[in-house]
């Protein structure tokens, strides 16, 4: 004879329902984060309005287009790394600084000896050797993010002065410097701009469509729920450092080509810039959640107003006053949604 249910068992949704109220979740977070999307693009489109109204000439023109495209590329690929360690739950303060290393490491006169291929490479290696460090630090060192990227900040800083000795060091491998000019667009696209792109999309891949990118997403959210399910959080936390070091001695090497020298000043302030452009875009600064496209779209919508107010002539310290108020407006609009959330 079957006894009859108790009540917290007739209550209890069963697995149909909880699969329902997944989806209605999940379909209310993605409707949520394409308003945000399509809410930068209508903030984009308004930029360029502004930008067409007040200097029709100059902002419009091809070339100044390209100038802006090329300008978010530096900054877009440092974003794209940033953009995976805040998702999950970190910060990185020292991808300027990584920047800066990284590219007078690559343009001293013995890195120049070895060409092209020498330069790239080792940008490319002290950026990763940095997010390496970084790693170590934060996940088997178990030391604070924000206070281990604020040494390695201040420390590659101190480093590519010292390289340089406060001197500027001027490339003279012509296939590097070809790489910046207009005979090197293609179908009038700047290569910087379709590294740019390249990173982009594989970004979004490894986010989105990857083993990696669940995992990144779940130490965000919880890194304790996240090691009882298996998922082997330090070792997770040091590749995305591995990742964000890569993105920088990338950037590096693209700054290397767009400025045609490698300089201790480079860098400066990106790690504000990134942190921004991610924020701003829908990434979490608490972990959990991050957009790559949303990112992207932060990027170009800062060096858009960076442009229109260069055009006009204005002073950089009101740019620096609209910065900041659209990185306060967006912070409210993601505590608005987290609320709305609980």
């Amino acid at each position: 004879m079957t006894q009859p249910a108790t009540r917290a068992q007739q209550e209890a949704p069963t697995p149909a329902a909880k699969s329902a109220g997944e989806q209605d979740s999940s379909r209310r977070s993605w409707l949520r984060w394409d308003v945000r999307t399509l809410s930068l693009l209508g903030v984009l489109a308004v930029l360029v309005a502004v930008g067409g109204i007040t200097a029709p000439d100059e902002f419009l023109a091809t070339s100044n287009l390209q100038l802006v495209l090329t300008q978010a590329s530096v900054i877009g690929v440092v974003t794209v790394g940033m953009t995976f360690v805040i998702t999950s739950g970190g910060i990185d303060l020292s991808v300027g600084a990584m920047v800066a290393l990284a590219s007078v490491w690559a343009t001293t006169v013995a890195t120049q000896e070895f060409g092209f291929a020498g330069i790239l490479f080792t940008a490319v290696i002290v950026g990763v050797g940095c997010g390496l460090v970084n790693g170590l630090l934060i996940a088997y060192g178990r030391m604070v993010p924000f206070i281990a990227t604020l040494a390695m900040l201040a420390s590659a800083r101190g480093l590519a002065l010292q390289i340089t000795d406060g001197s500027t060091q001027v490339v003279s491998v012509q296939s590097v410097l070809d790489l910046g000019s207009r005979d090197s667009y293609v179908l009038g696209i700047p290569p910087l701009v379709l590294i740019f792109a390249a990173v982009t999309v594989i970004g979004w891949l490894l986010l989105n469509r990857t083993t990696f990118g669940r995992r990144t997403v779940a130490v965000g959210g919880n890194a304790e729920a996240a090691r009882l399910a298996g998922i082997d959080v330090r070792r997770q936390r040091l590749y995305l450092y591995l990742l964000s070091g890569l993105c920088c001695g990338i950037a590096a090497f693209m700054l290397i080509v767009l400025a045609g020298s490698g300089q201790n000043t480079n860098g400066n302030l990106y790690e504000l810039d990134a942190i921004a452009a991610a924020i701003i875009g829908g990434t979490l600064l608490s972990g959990g959640r991050g957009t790559i496209v949303g990112s992207v779209l932060g990027v170009l919508v800062f060096t858009t107003i960076t442009n229109i107010f260069a055009l006009n002539n204005l002073e950089t310290a009101v740019q620096q006053i609209a910065k900041g108020a659209i990185i306060v407006a967006a912070v409210l609009v993601q505590r608005r949604s987290l609320h709305g959330d609980s």
